[in-house]
């Protein structure tokens, strides 16, 4: 069976996509530089799986040089995902040296050895701006999409939506990975796939407030700790679409088959991956459900003031995505979150050093 490199492999998304291809017959090594809490964890399950690991850093291309293998896919997960982590100026290098300059060390890497690349790329390339000027009517437990944006509809956020606007330093540095990686593949034939990935929750994510919200949540009601709604209100009405981990890798895993197929009917083809509105949750709806599941009750507090880069709604619109590779997500919010609490019981003493 083809051997699949994945950089960022430890993290949530690379390791998930790992044990999944492993278990499909694939090869599977991974590249990571361990730097992310709880990564460490990953790494040894995937050893006991037998996926190959190598230390090594996407913004320095010697990492990448010194793989000897030859590859059938390189599926590119690296990334500083918070999309808070620049918002005050501090963290702008180091987020764009791991999302822009580590983006462009793998697709170089790539095109001298002609490995196909799908690039891991987020929902927060649409801009903020235009998203929150749509028109929205605000019910008891959340905000629902009316009209007023091109390229959105009730059925969720296209890939055809106008990119012009403001996105966050993290949603720029993931729209420049893209544009860089379609310019390889009309320049020099790279075949490769851009998924847009909306929010995505399950076992073994080691979230934060900034990123992995919903499991941040879960574990927030599991541990009995604060919790506060944060802008639109302070009623926790801002809505996401939800995907379980499991639903990704399914659909990624068929993303590499036909990749490795088909190499040359993909040139920069975009996806959006998303819950879309099969699965979708708001802050005040996810409280219920967590209160539910957990039995716990967690003072939450109210902040009406926005942050910078916060989105109103999103909600993917999976439709091309779904006629392409045969796919759909199935597993709902509450599924979704009762893996997870069931995850973080199951392995409570580990994880109260993540989350606590």
């Amino acid at each position: 069976m083809a051997r699949i490199l994945i950089t960022g492999g430890c993290g949530f998304i690379g390791s998930s996509l790992a044990f999944d291809l492993t278990s499909r017959g694939y090869q599977v090594t991974v590249v990571d530089n361990l730097s992310r809490r709880g990564s460490e964890l990953n790494l040894s399950r995937l050893l006991a799986k037998g996926v190959e690991f190598a230390n090594g850093d996407s913004r320095d291309p010697s990492s990448l040089e010194k793989l000897k293998e030859t590859f059938a896919c390189l599926v590119e997960c690296s990334a500083e995902p918070s999309v808070l982590s620049a918002a005050v100026g501090d963290g702008a290098r180091s987020l764009l040296d791991v999302n822009l300059l580590g983006a462009l060390n793998s697709f170089e890497w790539a095109r001298r050895r002609g490995v196909p690349v799908i690039f891991f790329s987020s929902s927060r390339v649409y801009p903020y701006d235009r998203l929150n000027a749509c028109h929205y009517r605000e019910t008891a437990t959340r905000f629902e999409f009316v009209d007023g944006c091109p390229g959105v509809s009730p059925a969720g956020v296209s890939t055809g939506m106008p990119l012009d606007g403001i996105r966050s330093l993290y949603g720029a540095s993931k729209l420049s990975a893209e544009l860089i990686l379609r310019e390889y593949a009309a320049q020099y034939g790279l075949p490769a796939i851009i998924s847009r990935c909306g929010v995505v929750a399950g076992p073994w994510q080691m979230a934060r407030a900034d990123q992995g919200i919903f499991t941040f949540w879960m574990a927030r009601h599991y541990f009995r700790l604060p919790l506060q709604y944060i802008g639109f209100g302070g009623n926790g009405r801002q809505v996401r679409d939800l995907l379980h981990i499991n639903d990704l890798t399914d659909l990624l895993a068929r993303q590499v088959s036909a990749l490795v197929e088909r190499p040359s009917d993909f040139k920069g083809d975009i996806f959006n991956i998303g819950g879309s509105t099969r699965s979708s949750l708001s802050l005040c709806e996810a409280t219920e459900i967590c209160r539910r599941i957990t039995g716990n009750e967690v003072a939450i507090t109210s902040m009406m003031e926005d942050r910078p880069s916060d989105v109103i709604w999103y909600v993917s619109d999976n439709g091309p995505t779904g006629r392409a590779f045969g796919w759909e997500p199935k597993r709902s919010p509450e599924d979704i979150l009762q893996d997870i609490f069931t995850w973080i019981k199951d392995n409570e003493r580990l994880l109260r050093e993540i989350f606590l």
